[in-house]
């Protein structure tokens, strides 16, 4: 652990916009996808296709499914709830959901799993029902590193972004999707992917600003000017060995008030968050670098390798060293 910084002097005045946006790029710098699946689909007429239980199944509790709407027109159904998509929207769900989409009154069921190749496929694959009215890049994310539980839980479970126009960031990335995909060439299966971790990327970064006030949460923390100014310190600086006292003199607040504002709005206290984040950290440690297990445990402020083992055991379900084999064998697939 490096040493302890030495406190600021006087209560600082926070910067609210610059502590929340240290918090993101903090996060959202260290975001990888483990595996990303693409296919585009181009169909007409009235037609229905399901995500299925098999299909969430298939994907597995970590993948994250989304489709972008490229031209025409179709519709989301969740649960009943039905949702118009046009050109350029682009819809996420930050958990396996069962959802359908479809043209219409729904009236031809589409196979689309069914009807896909076999992988591994050296373009993208590009499924054709009818006179195609509707096209749709469909598909999947593997991230693994979303497993920071207080951003998972402070995602909604449907996220949707509409186009907006030619000149946004979505319909711009749009169009160098579709160029891969109707001029493939050498790469461009592994340029394709990179495209939708920006979209991917973006898509969170665009749920956070537009639903930053809320009461409770992580993203009702960044909110909050004193809370914001914390998360900042300990996502920028994690190793650090921090006490109570130095959280609550440089967010500019009591020891008993940053204890209060972690509980009422994070349910946790600020230690118990430092912790969780260098699991996380840990987590990432252990799927992308050749650290040993006990050089990880020492930078996630360990002082014996068997209790970082029982503690990420207890926050990942897994010991660290079967968490390292599952995440690298997701890697090289």
């Amino acid at each position: 652990m490096a040493a302890i910084p030495q406190a600021l002097s006087g209560n600082p005045k926070p910067d609210p916009a610059g502590a929340r946006d240290d918090v993101l790029s903090s996060l959202l710098g260290h975001l990888r996808l483990s595996g990303a699946v693409q296919f585009c689909v181009l169909a007409g007429g009235d037609w229905r296709a399901e995500a299925t239980a098999a299909f969430i199944e298939m994907i597995g509790p970590r993948a994250m499914p989304f489709h972008i709407v490229v031209e025409g027109r179709c519709w989301l159904d969740l649960d009943g709830a039905v949702t118009p998509l046009d050109a350029g929207d682009m819809i996420l769900f930050p958990r396996p959901t069962l959802h359908s989409l479809g043209a219409g009154g729904g009236g031809v069921r589409l196979d689309i799993l069914g009807d896909l190749p076999a992988p591994p496929w050296r373009e993208t694959p590009v499924l054709r029902y009818g006179v195609p009215e509707a096209r749709i890049l469909c598909g999947f994310f593997q991230c693994d590193d979303l497993a920071f539980a207080p951003l998972m839980h402070a995602l909604p479970r449907l996220m949707h972004v509409t186009g907006g126009g030619r000149d946004t960031w979505l319909a711009r990335l749009i169009r160098q999707m579709v160029e891969e995909i109707d001029r493939p060439r050498a790469g461009g299966v592994s340029v394709l992917p990179r495209l939708t971790e920006v979209a991917f990327i973006e898509i969170i970064r665009d749920e956070i600003a537009r639903t930053m006030p809320r009461q409770a949460g992580w993203l009702a923390a960044l909110a909050d000017p004193r809370l914001a100014r914390c998360l900042s310190l300990i996502h920028t600086a994690p190793a650090r060995d921090w006490t109570l006292t130095d959280l609550a003199t440089q967010s500019g607040v009591s020891r008993s008030a940053l204890t209060q504002l972690f509980q009422s709005v994070l349910d946790t206290s600020p230690i118990r968050y430092i912790r969780g984040w260098r699991l996380y950290l840990a987590s990432l440690d252990l799927a992308r670098t050749a650290k040993s297990i006990t050089e990880v445990a020492e930078t996630a402020g360990y002082a014996t390798e068997a209790a970082f083992t029982r503690a990420f055991a207890r926050s990942y379900g897994t010991p660290p060293a079967a968490w390292r084999a599952r995440a690298r064998g997701r890697l090289e697939r």
